[in-house]
């Protein structure tokens, strides 16, 4: 009899709860936009578009007026919240409290470094929506780096105050702030600001993974926090296979395996998860 177990610490964050259950209460309601994807995830995209919420831009959000919008858990610039005064446009926000806490203690550290001459430097991925808001508290001054790289970019005979992209990686983060503490010395100042709830997945995940024959990771092409986890399943389970839905399911990934563990992203849904499980179940 083959065994079927969803990961406990698998599916949304708080974060990512709370912007939905806002949104669902909101629709009833009417109409309501959001400013991108409210997760990185199409299914439940999908599902949120089915009961009136309009995914729009930034360049779709200039345009509008006298109406709702829902500003996501990754958080917005602070241009987002000048343009939705100007244009009467009701706020409902639901960036992540981790998020808004990190927004201030950047615009703090951006005020009293520049004053030295120094620079913010964020590492994150740029272009995602939360470093964007991040970004913006410092009038879109800050570095933003990826790799050793990007390091380049950074002016070591400056003071330098270095923050992380909630999401990144633990790992990552403790490479990259220990070359530019080599770089910079004791003009350098590092913040830890990796939400705990996905830093603590990574070992929480290994162990599920190495409790099972296969591996079924959800997520959505869009979730950098997906991919992350995804590898750090395969690195301790080569029988990790990334699916979307129930759909993507092959019966050659679950070939001779008599336990099935399945986990997913902090933007994939539990009924998604749900949905698989089941179909498996009905298959064995």
């Amino acid at each position: 009899m083959m065994r079927v177990e969803i990961d406990e610490n698998s599916g949304f964050c708080t974060g990512v709860v709370n912007a939905i259950c806002k949104a669902e209460e909101e629709l009833k309601k009417g109409r309501l936009y959001c400013i991108g994807d409210i997760v990185h995830n199409s299914r439940e995209v999908e599902r949120l578009q089915q009961k009136g919420l309009k995914t729009i831009g930034h360049e779709e959000f200039a345009e509008l007026k006298n109406c709702r919008v829902l500003f996501r858990a990754h958080g917005e610039p602070p241009g987002s919240y000048i343009q939705a005064r100007e244009n009467a446009i009701e706020v409902i926000d639901a960036s992540c409290p981790v998020v808004l806490n990190l927004q201030k203690r950047i615009r703090k550290a951006y005020e009293e470094v520049s004053k030295a001459g120094g620079k913010v430097v964020i590492y994150g991925k740029r272009g995602h929506a939360e470093v964007v808001g991040l970004v913006g508290q410092t009038n879109g001054e800050a570095v933003v780096v990826e790799n050793e790289e990007d390091l380049d970019q950074i002016d070591f005979s400056r003071p330098v105050v270095l923050f992380s992209q909630t999401t990144k990686s633990l790992e990552g983060f403790q490479t990259i702030s220990g070359l530019i503490r080599k770089k910079g010395g004791d003009k350098v100042t590092v913040y830890d600001t990796i939400c705990r709830k996905v830093a603590n997945r990574i070992p929480q995940l290994r162990n599920f993974a190495k409790m099972h024959d296969v591996i079924i990771f959800v997520s959505g092409e869009k979730s950098s926090n997906g991919r992350q986890l995804y590898s750090v399943c395969r690195e301790v389970n080569k029988r990790t296979y990334w699916v979307q839905g129930v759909e993507d399911i092959l019966p050659e990934m679950y070939a001779g395996a008599e336990s099935i563990g399945i986990s997913g992203a902090t933007s994939t849904p539990g009924w998604v998860m749900d949905e698989i499980k089941k179909e498996l179940l009905q298959r064995a």
